[in-house]
């Protein structure tokens, strides 16, 4: 497997892990009913606290980065450009590691320039495949 083919693997398993811990925040808000509103149709639920709220942000962001990443990585691998899409690639990576912790913590500034730097990151994959 290519470095560029293990990375968007990576990136995969990292979106997954930021839903997992965006719906586990989430459950641990509702109270002796959660079970039940876990597994029904979570129709009426109660708002969300400030943590829930940017755990469900963060999950969804990270499904919208997934977006970016992901067929820009394929078509950097299937265009045999996956070394010239690499360092954007991990630069993207890293951005995501950092951000989900940060966002759930509530580090406005600090989020903000983290999701630049990812979006840096997304643009150098771009730029070599342009």
């Amino acid at each position: 497997m290519t470095p560029l083919l293990e990375i968007t693997v990576y990136f995969t398993l990292l979106t997954f892990f930021a839903v997992v811990l965006g719906a586990a925040i989430r459950n641990q808000e509702w109270t002796k009913e959660g079970r039940e509103i876990g597994l029904g149709n979570r129709d009426n639920l109660k708002e969300a606290t400030p943590m829930g709220g940017r755990a469900e942000r963060a999950a969804n962001n990270s499904i919208e980065a997934a977006v970016f990443f992901v067929p820009l990585a394929l078509v950097a691998h299937v265009a045999g450009l996956g070394q010239e899409a690499l360092l954007g690639a991990q630069i993207a990576f890293w951005a995501r590691v950092a951000y989900v912790p940060i966002y759930i913590a509530g580090i406005k500034y600090l989020r903000s320039l983290v999701w630049i730097v990812g979006a840096v990151g997304y643009g150098m994959m771009a730029v070599a495949l342009l």
